[in-house]
């Protein structure tokens, strides 16, 4: 199959990876939620190999991120898994855990569901990185955003740009504290939070 393929990745694949560099460094394996095409898995991957990146996502795009995959042939990227934040989750657990321009996608329910799901698969000094764009104290931070929202809203009245505050209260409450938000081109954000000593009880399974 012809590999799905996303301008936007190409873009923005390094200033991500000069963060994931530093936040990772000490992680083994990666848990990424909403691959999407599999661009960004290929080109992490490759670029950190002491990972094991796995990729997920609805099972409609598993094929397109398996051929990624597959062109790739790197010997740190299992096979994708399914995973819908609103449906079954892995078992297995991981100590970082990257994901980009998806909660914007989900809705806000889902978007609470991820971050409870976040203790179950987690080890206790794990790693949450998280890239798109932020409103921040309930103002959109351009007017580029501004419209990217509008149009979101038009595809789905469920969707948004989420408040930087109300997604830090998430992570909180997951157990996860704020340890980076760098500025990215295109009025974008990557937010970086460490699990505080699995201190988090998971509400979604009680562990």
């Amino acid at each position: 199959m012809d590999k799905p393929f996303a301008p936007a990745c190409e873009r923005n694949r390094e200033p991500i990876l000069d963060v994931l560099r530093e936040a990772f460094a000490q992680c083994t394996r990666v848990l990424e939620i909403g691959s999407g095409t599999g661009q960004h898995a290929v080109h992490f991957a490759a670029a950190m190999p002491w990972l094991s990146w796995q990729c997920s996502d609805r099972v409609d795009n598993l094929p397109g991120i398996r051929a990624w995959l597959d062109e790739a042939a790197l010997p740190n990227t299992p096979a994708p898994i399914e995973l819908d934040v609103a449906g079954g989750w892995p078992s297995a657990r991981y100590d970082a855990v990257f994901s980009a321009n998806t909660l914007h996608i989900m809705g806000w329910a889902e978007v609470v569901r991820f971050f409870a799901h976040l203790p179950g698969v987690t080890t206790d000094d794990a790693v949450l990185a998280i890239y798109g764009p932020f409103n921040q104290d309930g103002r959109y931070t351009s007017e580029s955003n501004a419209a990217f929202d509008r149009s979101l809203k038009l595809r789905d009245p469920r969707m948004g740009l989420r408040d930087a505050a109300a997604v830090d209260a998430l992570a909180q409450a997951a157990g996860f504290a704020l340890r980076e938000d760098r500025a990215m081109p295109a009025n974008n954000r990557c937010r970086v939070w460490r699990r505080q000593n699995g201190a988090a009880h998971d509400p979604v399974t009680g562990g």
